[in-house]
């Protein structure tokens, strides 16, 4: 049951990029109060399922680690989510400065042909963890496994959006296949191999800083006329939600 269920719910993600595109409800500028709520519930979710994780991750990698040179490093797995935080927000500044050099600080820009095929890598890989820990994640029961997929489902389309506000047609024309690609993928890989848990939980931390840092790409700048109420709503919803069941 449990490998039907994740395998409904990669395929689900697989949907949600393919189609992300003619969701017309949702809208750039002034900026749908859907992406602001959206925001929330990722937040919701790395604070109140992934980051507790990562303590449990914490005493595996800190067993394995501290009889080397990661004996100096207290707090291991907190660092490799600091890492993938920075690793992000390199790729959105490597973005933004492509961006300018193609046509100024004009807003219509498109990111270079080599800086889109980095940052969709980048997002593949990302996708590709998030499908892997639908099948190989421990969820106590699979309402753990629906909030997983709905928090994740709601941050996808978010970053549809800015996916596509920074490489235009060609995000659409490969971008969207190979992410929506991903996340099957890495269901598949989850299926047949075990990854070893000291690779798992590099992989959760990268995906914590990860998942923090587009939240608020998206939610800061003063530009992106984000909505606070909109925001704290989708924090609060989900957080009840998931306190409840």
């Amino acid at each position: 049951m449990t490998i039907f269920l994740s395998f409904i719910f990669a395929i689900g993600f697989a949907i949600i990029h393919l189609s992300s595109k003619s969701m017309n409800f949702i809208k750039e500028s002034p900026r749908s109060k859907f992406l602001s709520f959206a925001g929330g519930v990722a937040v919701s979710y790395v604070f109140l399922h992934l980051l507790p994780e990562l303590d449990h991750y914490q005493e595996s990698v800190g067993h394995t680690l501290n009889n080397g040179a990661g004996k100096y490093l207290e707090n291991h797995i907190y660092a490799v989510a600091m890492l993938g935080l920075a690793l992000f927000y390199g790729l959105e500044r490597l973005v933004k400065n492509s961006k300018k050099k193609q046509s100024g600080n004009s807003e219509e820009a498109a990111a270079s042909i080599g800086v889109f095929w980095i940052h969709i890598t980048s997002f593949f890989f990302y996708n590709s963890v998030i499908g892997y820990l639908l099948i190989r994640d421990e969820y106590e029961t699979h309402w753990g496994m629906f909030f997983f997929f709905t928090a994740l489902s709601i941050h996808f389309i978010a970053n549809d959006r800015g996916l596509r506000k920074d490489h235009k047609h060609i995000y659409d024309k490969y971008g969207r296949v190979l992410l929506a690609v991903a996340p099957v993928l890495g269901w598949g890989i989850g299926v047949i191999t075990e990854v070893h848990e000291l690779i798992i939980s590099v992989l959760v931390a990268l995906l914590v800083g990860a998942i923090t840092f587009n939240v608020l790409k998206e939610e800061l700048p003063e530009e992106r006329e984000s909505s606070f109420t909109a925001f704290i709503s989708g924090l609060a919803v989900y957080s009840v939600l998931m306190m409840l069941i």
